[in-house]
């Protein structure tokens, strides 16, 4: 075999790169729990010893993790006097948890979705699928992290206005099913936007369901908002005005079946909003930084859980609009179209 030194070493850069990255998740979930970030949010430069004191931690600790954020390009670094300080930008990504762009949940998803690697080994082996509620409880936390900071960005100034006539039924007061719910967050968001209308968050995972309902009440939003355990293609209610999906559709064993008993909820003139990760029709053209997350996730959780529901589908993450659209096709929709999109998430809404 002939080796190609210049790719070989190409490569052997990435991988150095994907490991010193792999080493790096457990302490950013270090810093985000000891409090280091939220320490430096102030953005003047500090010292390993006075970071320490001020987070009740060992200096010699500190430093070390100081000096892999430094090498990371996370915290920046000042030779001249010994320091270290986070930038605005590095801030919002590690410190600013409740921002459009804290990122720590991201981490908190994927060092939780190998915690059961030995169940992953086995389903590879026999095909079968891995239920939602077997994964580590830090999956579950995570994604509520990793999402709402999305969430916070985008669903109620872009997302929901993109929604033909949405934006104005829910200010004048509707009714929104919010299916595949987790802990609750898209569910809060809305119903803090739109005081007007209520709220009903459905999601098959008990402890989820829980957690949404602490996450309602501490904002005094109990009143409005009610959610319950429930699946996609059971859950209650009708005269819906929005059904809304958050990344979950193609999680789905049986998707279609949820597309057709969330037409028979909504109003006639309702609407169904549903976000799913971007992706491209073309397979290829989902080999980048993005689609690998996406595929890697969808590995860990997204394909296993679906496999473990009637029906197994198995979209993946990473989908893409055509096939959303066939599975569709045949559930009562007769209007599909993308009504948005950002770097990480496509928008459809759909019609009967």
């Amino acid at each position: 075999m002939n080796i190609n030194e210049q790719k070989l070493h190409a490569l052997l850069g990435k991988v150095v790169s994907d490991f010193g990255a792999v080493f790096q998740a457990p302490l950013i979930l270090i810093g985000d729990s000891l409090g280091l970030y939220r320490a430096m949010r102030d953005g003047q430069p500090t010292t390993p010893a006075a970071l320490a004191e001020r987070t009740d931690s060992a200096e010699r600790y500190v430093r070390e993790w100081l000096n892999a954020h430094a090498a990371a390009g996370y915290v920046d670094y000042y030779a001249g006097n010994g320091t270290y300080s986070l930038s605005p930008e590095q801030s919002m990504l590690f410190a600013e948890e409740g921002g459009p762009a804290f990122i720590v949940g991201a981490f908190q998803v994927a060092t939780g979705a190998g915690a059961i690697r030995p169940a992953l080994e086995q389903a590879f082996r026999t095909g079968e699928g891995l239920p939602w509620h077997q994964h580590d409880h830090q999956v579950f936390h995570g994604t509520e992290r990793f999402f709402r900071s999305g969430y916070i960005a985008n669903l109620v100034s872009n997302w929901i206005p993109s929604i033909a006539g949405a934006q104005e039924s829910l200010t004048r007061g509707g009714c929104v099913a919010d299916i595949g719910c987790g802990h609750g967050a898209s569910t809060v968001l809305m119903a803090q936007a739109f005081p007007n209308s209520r709220f009903f968050g459905f999601d098959s995972h008990a402890a989820s369901i829980q957690a949404a309902e602490e996450r309602a009440a501490a904002k005094g939003l109990s009143d409005r908002v009610q959610f319950a355990v429930a699946g996609a293609k059971d859950f209650p209610g009708t005269g819906y005005d929005l059904v809304t999906i958050f990344d979950a559709l193609h999680d789905l064993g049986d998707p279609a079946g949820a597309a057709a008993h969330v037409r028979s909820t909504l109003k006639p003139d309702g609407a169904w909003m549903i976000v799913e990760p971007y992706a491209e029709d073309q397979l290829e053209a989902n080999f980048n930084p993005i689609g690998r997350a996406y595929f890697s996730a969808s590995t860990l959780l997204c394909t296993p859980c679906s496999l473990s529901q009637e029906g197994g589908l198995a979209l993946g993450a990473q989908a893409g609009e055509a096939r959303l659209r066939a599975v569709l096709a045949n559930s009562g929709f007769r209007q599909f179209r993308r009504a948005a999109q950002t770097p990480f998430n496509l928008i459809f809404e759909a019609r009967a």
